[in-house]
C-alpha cells in the first residue's frame, strides 16, 4: 500500500509525458491555446514532456533503490505542491479560474500529499 502513490503518481507523469512530447497541442488545448508555433511545441514537449517522463523514471528509481526513496518522493511532492501554489497566485491574481486548472490543481495537492505522507 506504501507504495500505490508512487506507482499512480509514475503512471501519470509517463502518461503526461509521452502525451505532450507526441502530441503536444492536446495538452494547450484544454487551457484554449488550440495553436503552437515550433518554438511553442519545443516548450510543451520540454516542460510537459520531458519533466514528466524523467519524473516518472526518478519515481521508479525511488521504487528500486530504498535509499534514494524519500528524497524522490520529498522532491516530487515539492516540485507538484509548487505547481499547485503557482495555480492559487494565478487565481489570484485573475480573480478566476477555470475547470482545467482547477482539476489540475486539486490533482497536484492529493499527488503531493499523498507522496509526502509516504515518504
Amino acid at each position: 500500500m506504501q507504495d500505490l502513490p508512487v506507482y499512480l503518481a509514475m503512471t501519470g507523469f509517463a502518461l503526461m509525458g509521452v502525451g505532450a512530447i507526441v502530441k503536444p497541442v492536446l495538452v494547450t488545448k484544454q487551457f484554449g491555446i488550440f495553436d503552437l508555433t515550433p518554438a511553442g511545441r519545443n516548450e510543451v514537449r520540454a516542460v510537459y514532456g520531458g519533466f514528466g517522463v524523467f519524473m516518472a523514471l526518478a519515481l521508479l528509481a525511488a521504487l528500486q533503490q530504498p535509499g534514494l526513496r524519500d528524497g524522490v518522493l520529498f522532491a516530487v511532492g515539492a516540485a507538484l505542491g509548487g505547481m499547485a501554489a503557482g495555480r492559487l497566485v494565478s487565481a489570484a491574481i485573475d480573480r478566476t479560474i477555470d475547470r482545467a486548472p482547477l482539476g489540475y490543481l486539486a490533482l497536484e495537492v492529493i499527488v503531493a500529499f499523498l507522496l509526502l505522507a509516504v515518504a
